[in-house]
């Protein structure tokens, strides 16, 4: 009988799993590659639009003349509080929480890359319907807001640095959550419990994999910056490579 996903993270946190750097490096990259340049296209185009979006927005609320230089300038770390800084951090969960389903379509078309099946501009877009875009956005309102608080207490207590590494910790054990969520059905909370679960048995591998991506992704600045939007997706392609290697997708109605 089929395991589901929830029989599979109780496994893991009793057995743990073996995971092999190499083979899922190699994954990875077979995968990146099929999906590199349609992946690639569809995040420059989309920050494109969602930067026009974000000015207009800007200028809509503050008007043009608040954007100029002056008022930049005046906007330095002193300055920068209270209205400001709450506008600010709103602005930016908010804008986390929407963003968390466009990932989520990249990791899909990463499956689909996988199986040798079509990908169009809508599979991007697949998350912005529900049940799953309600769970991604909890899961990323639940995230965002703990690191920001993290952050903004250890500013406060003069110790920027440490808040950046509990955020960047916060940040690598949660970073399952949306393959649970679109492929394992999993609701938000117990998809960042499970993730933590999962990183946990075999942190040292996992974080390996992440640098190296990481480092690979931002290989793209090379060449005017802009080959940074046809590296990034090869993030995407280890988170899926990473999940695939340690609770597969074997269900077709895992996907449903």
């Amino acid at each position: 009988m089929m395991k589901t996903t929830k029989e599979k993270i109780e496994e893991i946190k009793t057995n743990g799993y073996q995971i092999d750097f190499g083979n899922v490096f190699n994954h990875a990259f077979e995968n990146y590659k099929k999906i590199a340049l349609y992946a690639g296209l569809m995040i420059f185009v989309f920050a494109i639009l969602f930067g026009f979006l974000v000015g207009g927005i800007l200028i809509f609320t503050f008007g043009v003349s608040a954007l100029n230089e002056k008022m930049l300038t005046n906007l330095t770390e002193e300055n920068f509080t209270g209205v400001y800084m709450a506008i600010y951090i709103a602005v930016s969960i908010i804008l986390t929480c929407l963003l968390s389903p466009f990932f989520a379509g990249l990791i899909k078309m990463a499956h689909c890359g996988e199986k040798d099946e079509e990908f169009h501009v809508s599979t991007v877009f697949e998350y912005y319907k529900n049940p799953y875009f309600q769970e991604l956005v909890i899961s990323s309102l639940l995230i965002t807001i703990s690191t920001t608080a993290l952050s903004e207490i250890f500013k406060i207590g003069g110790f920027e640095i440490i808040g950046a590494i509990f955020n960047a910790v916060i940040l690598f054990f949660t970073f399952l959550t949306v393959p649970l969520i679109i492929f394992g059905n999993l609701k938000a909370i117990d998809a960042i419990k499970s993730s933590i679960i999962i990183v946990s048995k075999q942190p040292f591998v996992l974080l390996g994999l992440i640098i190296v991506s990481y480092i690979a992704s931002l290989v793209g600045f090379i060449g005017c910056c802009i080959g940074i939007f046809f590296t990034v997706p090869f993030m995407y392609s280890m988170y899926y490579a990473i999940y695939t290697s340690i609770i597969g997708i074997d269900s077709k109605n895992e996907l449903e």
